[in-house]
């Protein structure tokens, strides 16, 4: 594999992630977004545009708003110096890839579930249901449906959009994730409104939530889990989640793990009576020998992920 520019983002983006995490900073290319997202919402609905059209150009002006600041500062930084550009490359890849930060997470509750209260809050930096009412397999459990549902979300989708189609990949991708988060709802405001950040989501991850099967079920071989579980699972329950890409791997991670996951949820003290995913005779009360199983599947899981996304740069040229 000849060593390019493209290859040598993607390595120096996932190196910083492994060693530093995401790093927190007041212009953090999300937080931008974020902010461009509430501006252009509030802009449009004062003039009436509040429905799927107006959703359509907040759309447009959010995912391309984002990629015109990348280009336009890149572009006068290569007028300075290419390496400037490059580097410029680097952090904004290194900004928007979150590996490291997913699993720091996990293992912060990990090493809480002796003390609940703290363990509870640590997951809900996680989490949106209600962390209250859970107990320690409640907590575990939560945990794990978290790491699988955001190995799809936030490890494979953003790494492989890099690897792919460069750094516009990535950032229409996050921009396009963001605007889900924002206006992505089902309610009175976003139905119609956040309809194309909702759809749009769903399409960028459609492909890595059903890729994320084979590659969980790969990982669970030499971590002496069961692969054929994962499969079967995720075939079998992953329509049970009304996500239309989350059941994927949140089915495998049960079948690999042979965990029950999901079930009756609680988000705003209300009760969501989700179907449980794996099979009624595995355990639902899980412990912490279950979420370091999990943990070190998901690790592998971004290991192999990395192989693959480099393979498919390598494809790109």
């Amino acid at each position: 594999m000849d060593f390019s520019p493209h290859l040598g983002v993607i390595l120096t983006a996932c190196l910083l992630d492994a060693l530093f995490g995401d790093p927190v900073y007041r212009l953090h290319p999300v937080r931008l977004i974020g902010a461009l997202s509430l501006v252009g919402e509030q802009a449009l609905f004062g003039v009436g545009l509040n429905g799927r059209f107006g959703g359509v150009l907040h759309w447009f002006l959010v995912v391309g708003g984002a990629l015109a600041v990348w280009w336009a500062v890149r572009l006068g930084l290569a007028l300075w110096h290419p390496w400037l550009a490059l580097a410029w490359d680097c952090f904004i890849a290194y900004s928007l890839l979150c590996m490291r930060d997913l699993l720091v997470h996990g293992r912060r509750v990990l090493a809480a579930l002796d003390d609940l209260p703290s363990a509870r809050q640590r997951l809900s930096l996680l989490v949106g249901r209600d962390t209250e009412p859970l107990g320690r397999g409640g907590i575990v459990r939560a945990t794990i449906e978290s790491l699988a549902e955001n190995l799809t979300d936030g490890v494979l989708t953003p790494l492989w959009a890099l690897c792919l189609f460069g750094l516009p990949g990535l950032i229409i991708v996050k921009a396009v994730s963001t605007l889900d988060s924002m206006v992505g709802y089902r309610n009175a405001r976003y139905g119609r409104f956040g309809w194309a950040g909702a759809r749009s989501d769903d399409l960028v991850h459609w492909l890595p939530a059903r890729l994320s099967v084979p590659l969980i079920a790969l990982a669970a071989v030499p971590l002496g889990l069961h692969p054929w579980l994962a499969v079967r699972t995720a075939w079998r329950d992953h329509a049970r989640l009304p996500s239309p890409n989350s059941g994927w791997s949140e089915a495998a991670c049960a079948g690999a793990l042979r965990v029950r996951l999901v079930g009756p949820t609680r988000y705003g003290g209300a009760l969501r009576d989700y179907a449980y995913l794996g099979d009624p005779a595995w355990p639902i009360d899980l412990d912490a020998g279950h979420l370091r199983r999990a943990l070190g599947l998901i690790l592998l899981c971004s290991v192999l992920a990395l192989g693959v996304g480099l393979g498919l740069a390598a494809l790109r040229g």
